[in-house]
């Protein structure tokens, strides 16, 4: 896996690099391609946060965690991957029916940050790909997000789908 690691109000020292190289590198076993993980590893006043993103077929998983150590934020951030890959693997790999990684439309979503005020600070755009509501309640698990906006594949109209407080999910169509 090739890895992309950022510093944020931290210097990237080789231990750090190789840290993440390697703790990351147990990952390779969960896909069949060759990825490119974005690492950002941060520093917020007494916190360390490590991020991680790794685009696969189209699709994103993404973790974010906080410890007061860097070395034990990667850990939590690479046990987090692996439980969300190993939770969603099957079912992904069922849907394909082929040894390959899975196909997925691509769809970059981030989450948008909104103030009281209702200050816009920060606009993300997304693409809307063809998906099932399956598919598309799969990728907001995989984001870790509450929601999901896609083009719902057998209506071809733009759906939204959420958790619901009972752990259930809600779909929303736009007409």
């Amino acid at each position: 896996m090739k890895t992309n690691i950022y510093g944020k109000n931290i210097k990237l020292t080789d231990g750090l690099k190789n840290s993440v190289n390697e703790k990351l590198g147990r990952l390779d076993k969960f896909f069949t391609n060759e990825l490119e993980a974005k690492v950002v590893l941060s520093v917020e006043k007494s916190t360390r946060k490590v991020e991680v993103t790794i685009p696969f077929n189209n699709k994103i998983v993404r973790v974010e965690e906080l410890d007061k150590d860097m070395y034990n934020a990667i850990d939590k951030a690479v046990e987090s991957l692996e439980r969300q890959l190993k939770k969603y693997k099957g079912k992904l790999q069922d849907r394909a029916h082929s040894n390959e990684s899975i196909r997925f439309e691509n769809i970059d979503v981030e989450e948008s940050e909104e103030e009281p005020e209702f200050k816009i600070v920060k606009i993300k755009k997304i693409s809307i790909k063809p998906m099932t509501v399956e598919e598309a309640i799969l990728q907001m698990n995989l984001l870790g997000h509450d929601f999901f906006i896609f083009l719902n594949g057998d209506t071809e109209e733009t759906s939204l789908v959420y958790k619901r407080k009972n752990e259930n999910y809600g779909l929303i169509d736009i007409e």
